[in-house]
C-alpha cells in the first residue's frame, strides 16, 4: 500500500488516525502497532511473521545487552548475535536469488531461485532494528523494556516503505512521551501535502519521459540528446518521489507526536561529490558513518585503511539499494569519484567557477543514476554509448519531448533548489498561513484533472479544515503569548 495510492489516503490513514486519537494516551503506541502491522500486511500478510520475529530478536537482545553490561564480551556477543539475525533476515529476503544465480554459473554449483516475494521495508526495518541494539551497547539510548513500544518502534508505518531511517536514539525519548498538538498536526499535515504532490504531481509526470527514453533504447532509435534527456528524466524523478516520500514520512510522523530526521537538503546544489552524499539520503549515510564506516576505524588507521574502509562503505550502499550488479556498480562509481576528490581533485575543483563544479557533480550524479536505472548491464553500455556519441546526436522526437516537457523540466530544476523556499520565507507569516492552503488545494484541484487521479478532489476539503484549524490554534496561541 503506496502513501499515494487511494486505499491508503482514504482508508487506511484516517481510519488510523481515528484510532490514535481516540484512545487514551496509554494505548497510542499499542494502536501505532497494531494499525502498522495491518499496513504491513496488507499485500502479503504471512510476512507479518516476519516483523514480529524481529521485534522479538531485537527487543531480546537490548535487554541481555543492558543485563550483560559489565561483561564487556557478553554484551558485544549479544549485539553480534542481533546484528547477524538481522542481516540473516535481510539476506536469505533480498539476496537469495541473486547469490544462487551467480553460484550457479560456478561448474558443478547449481542453487535453485526461491522467487520470493521480498518484504516490504524490510531493508529499513533490519537496519533500525540493529541500530538498537548497538545504541543500547553504546549507551546512546536505555533499553526498551515495554515490548509494545518497542514494537511500535519497529513498525511505524509512516517511515517503513522508504525511510527515513530513524536510529532508535531519535525517538527513544519520545516513545515514552510525545505531545501532540493542533499546530504540529497542521504542520505534519502540510508536510505531507507536500511530498504527495511532489510525488505525484512531479515525479510520476517526468518518469513518462524517462520510460519513452528507454523504449527508444530498445527500438533502436535512442539519440545522444534523447539519452540526456531520459537520464534528467530519471535524477529528477528519483528525487521527488524519494524526497516526496521523506516528506510524507516526516509529516505524517509530526501528526502522531514523532520528530524524524530530515532525509534530504537540496543535494542537487551540490558543488561536489562528497558534498552530494552530505544532502542525500542523510538518514542512510549517517547510518553507514556511524555503524560501519567509524567502528572500522573511519579515517584514523592511515590512508590503506581509509580507503578500504571506504570502499566497503560504498559496496555495501549499493548491494543495500538492490541485488543485482548495476546496484553493486553504482555504489563503486561513486566510491571512485568521492575518491579522486579526496586525494586529487580537491585542490582542483576549488579553482573552479561555482557553476562549473555544479555542473561537474551533476554529470558523476545524473551518470551514476543511468547505472542505478538499468538493471540490464547490456542495455545499460549500449544507453551510455549513444549518449557519448557512438549513435545519431539528435531527432524530431528529441524536439517534441523537449516542447512537452520543457515546462515540467524547469519546473523540476527550479524546485529542486533553494529558490522556492527562499521566496517563500520572505512573504509575511499571515500570508504564508493564508497561501498555504490555497497552494495545497490548488495541488490537489491538479490532481483532480490527472487521469485516474480524479477522486482525489475529496481531500481538498479535508486538508483545507485540518489546515485551516491548526491557523486558527495558531492564531489563538499567539494573543495568549501577546497578552502575557
Amino acid at each position: 500500500m503506496r502513501f499515494s495510492s487511494l486505499p491508503f489516503l482514504f482508508g487506511f490513514l484516517p481510519i488510523t488516525l481515528a484510532i490514535y486519537f481516540a484512545v487514551p494516551l496509554r494505548w497510542r503506541n499499542l494502536a501505532l502497532l497494531l494499525t502498522s502491522l495491518v499496513f504491513y500486511g496488507w499485500g502479503e500478510p504471512i510476512y507479518i511473521s516476519i516483523m514480529v520475529l524481529s521485534i522479538l530478536i531485537d527487543y531480546t537482545h537490548g535487554l541481555l545487552v543492558e543485563k550483560y553490561r559489565s561483561r564487556d564480551k557478553l554484551a558485544r556477543w549479544f549485539v553480534a548475535e542481533s546484528v547477524l539475525l538481522n542481516l540473516g533476515l535481510l539476506g536469505f529476503f533480498k539476496y537469495w536469488d541473486f547469490f544462487a544465480a551467480n553460484l550457479s554459473l560456478i561448474p558443478g554449483i547449481s542453487i535453485p531461485a526461491l522467487g520470493l516475494p521480498l518484504p516490504i521495508g524490510i531493508s529499513f526495518f533490519t537496519f533500525q532494528t540493529m541500530s538498537y541494539t548497538i545504541d543500547v551497547y553504546r549507551q546512546d539510548a536505555p533499553a526498551q523494556r515495554n515490548m509494545v513500544s518497542f514494537g511500535a518502534y519497529v513498525t511505524m508505518f509512516p517511515q517503513l516503505v522508504a525511510g527515513p531511517i530513524v536510529r532508535y536514539k531519535d525517538v527513544a525519548a519520545e516513545l515514552i512521551h510525545r505531545t501532540n498538538t493542533a499546530s504540529a498536526f497542521a504542520a505534519g499535515a502540510r508536510r505531507f501535502t507536500v511530498g504527495l504532490a511532489k510525488k505525484v504531481l512531479l515525479a510520476n509526470s517526468i518518469g513518462a519521459l524517462w520510460d519513452a527514453e528507454l523504449a527508444a533504447q530498445s527500438a533502436g532509435t535512442l539519440t545522444a540528446v534523447g539519452g540526456w534527456l531520459g537520464i534528467a528524466a530519471f535524477g529528477f524523478q528519483i528525487y521527488f518521489d524519494f524526497s516526496g516520500y521523506s516528506d510524507m514520512a516526516i509529516g505524517m510522523g509530526q501528526m502522531l507526536g514523532f520528530h524524524f530526521p530530515e532525509n534530504f537538503n537540496y543535494p542537487y546544489t551540490a558543488a561536489s561529490v562528497t558534498e552530494f552524499w552530505r544532502r542525500w539520503h542523510i538518514s542512510l549515510t549517517t547510518w553507514f558513518r556511524e555503524y560501519l564506516y567509524i567502528p572500522l576505524g573511519g579515517s584514523r588507521k592511515g590512508t590503506w585503511r581509509t580507503v578500504r574502509n571506504i570502499f566497503l562503505v560504498w559496496f555495501c550502499t549499493g548491494f543495500w539499494h538492490g541485488a543485482s550488479w548495476n546496484f553493486i556498480l553504482w555504489g563503486l562509481h561513486f566510491f571512485v569519484w568521492l575518491m579522486l576528490e579526496k586525494y586529487l581533485l580537491r585542490d582542483f575543483l576549488q579553482k573552479l567557477p561555482s557553476w562549473l563544479r555544479h555542473f561537474y557533480t551533476l554529470v558523476v550524479v545524473f551518470v551514476g543514476w543511468g547505472v542505478f536505472a538499468m538493471e540490464d548491464l547490456t542495455v545499460c553500455a549500449g544507453y551510455f554509448k549513444t549518449c557519448f556519441g557512438s549513435g545519431t546526436l539528435w531527432s524530431a522526437a528529441d524536439g517534441y519531448y523537449l516542447i512537452a516537457y520543457g515546462l515540467t523540466l524547469l519546473l523540476l530544476t527550479v524546485g529542486s533548489t533553494r529558490l522556492p523556499r527562499k521566496v517563500w520565507n520572505r512573504l509575511p507569516e499571515r500570508a504564508r498561513d493564508l497561501l498555504g492552503p490555497l497552494l495545497m488545494a490548488a495541488g490537489l484541484v491538479i490532481m483532480l484533472i490527472t487521469p485516474g487521479m480524479a477522486i482525489s478532489v475529496y481531500l481538498i476539503p479535508v486538508w483545507v479544515v485540518i489546515l485551516g484549524i491548526g491557523y486558527l490554534f495558531k492564531q489563538k496561541n499567539a494573543k495568549t503569548v501577546k497578552a502575557h
